[in-house]
């Protein structure tokens, strides 16, 4: 499966002749292949090519003294086949500031809705233009509403737009939107799932607390956060039941106490304990989350909080146990 978008690195010269034989004919010769104006100049001492392809494919050059940077969404030409792989605060800002550009103008001209979100456009951009994932990935906020029931996509994209807009998970754009996945379907249970991690960011961010993700432990797994403040250093694992329509369950009350037990029984099991258990209900409708939520199902892990947030911004749900978090500021809680 291709990874979300980067940028690979050529350690040598590029003239105009190397890059028409090397690049564009093999571009040409393989998939069908122009080379394009781009559509946005560069700042730095870097010339700039852009190529587009039959299929769609889009794929950037910028070359300078005795190095050039690749990045498209497209087939590598074999002269860059052995080249190292970057991330895009790796290179030069010069280059990834074109690189931006050009690819965001392209998005918004593929879907021209997600234009009203440039925060949302910016931090997926490396999936939303990815070269299998792109179409799954648009598609999933376009048609299924980011994960939310009964909702539509401007509603639901305006929800999390609020949230990267504070920019704190900037710092963790690549392996966090990946997450997302570059697969060429959409699998609504997976991409739910991850969506519903930035949900638990939010609600700690909101809650007044610091948050980093992927905190390595010693067991060898990874746990989703960690939540700090002046008083608090608290572990956070996120789990996401599926829609009772959705599993074998016999209902949303057996879908969350099983969907924890898998995550209490693996995960936390091997961590020892220490760490928070986050189970979203966001994937629930109105009728399934009134049968949780009136019967606040133990999940077989303490401290664990049971929550939907809903696309207006509205989070409420239940404790089991003592959480060592103060989110009252957050969610609503009804237990």
């Amino acid at each position: 499966m291709a990874r979300p978008l980067r940028f690979r690195y050529s350690p040598e010269s590029w003239s105009e002749q190397r890059v028409r034989r090397q690049i564009l004919k093999s571009l040409q010769d393989n998939i069908g292949a122009r080379e394009a104006s781009p559509w946005y100049a560069n700042a730095g001492p870097w010339e700039t090519h852009r190529f587009e392809m039959a299929n769609g494919d889009v794929a950037l050059f910028a070359r300078g003294d005795g190095e050039a940077y690749w990045m498209g969404n497209t087939e590598t030409p074999q002269a860059l086949w052995r080249t190292d792989k970057f991330g895009w605060r790796e290179v030069p800002y010069p280059v990834a500031r074109w690189a931006q550009r050009e690819l965001l103008a392209t998005l918004h001209e593929r879907e021209p809705w997600l234009a009203d979100y440039p925060y949302i456009s910016w931090y997926f951009l490396p999936v939303f233009m990815s070269k299998d994932g792109r179409d799954s990935t648009r598609r999933f906020f376009r048609e299924h509403a980011a994960g939310f029931p009964d909702a539509g996509r401007r509603e639901t994209t305006r929800f999390f737009e609020s949230f990267f807009a504070t920019g704190v998970l900037d710092e963790y754009r690549h392996v966090m939107s990946g997450k997302l996945g570059t697969s060429n379907h959409v699998d609504r249970v997976r991409m739910s799932a991850t969506m519903g991690e930035f949900i638990a960011a939010k609600i700690l961010v909101e809650a007044g607390y610091d948050v980093v993700p992927e905190i390595e432990v010693t067991t060898g797994h990874s746990l989703d956060y960690r939540a700090t403040d002046e008083r608090t250093n608290v572990l956070v694992e996120v789990t996401r039941p599926q829609p009772p329509a959705n599993r074998v369950a016999a209902g949303p009350v057996a879908a969350v106490r099983d969907t924890a037990e898998t995550k209490t029984n693996g995960q936390l099991a091997e961590h020892g304990g220490g760490a928070v258990l986050f189970v979203d209900c966001s994937s629930f409708a109105d009728d399934s989350w009134a049968a949780v939520r009136g019967e606040q199902p133990d999940v077989r892990h303490r401290p664990a909080v049971v929550y939907r947030a809903r696309p207006d911004g509205h989070v409420e749900g239940y404790r089991k146990g003592s959480v060592p978090l103060d989110l009252s500021s957050a969610l609503e809680f009804v237990d």
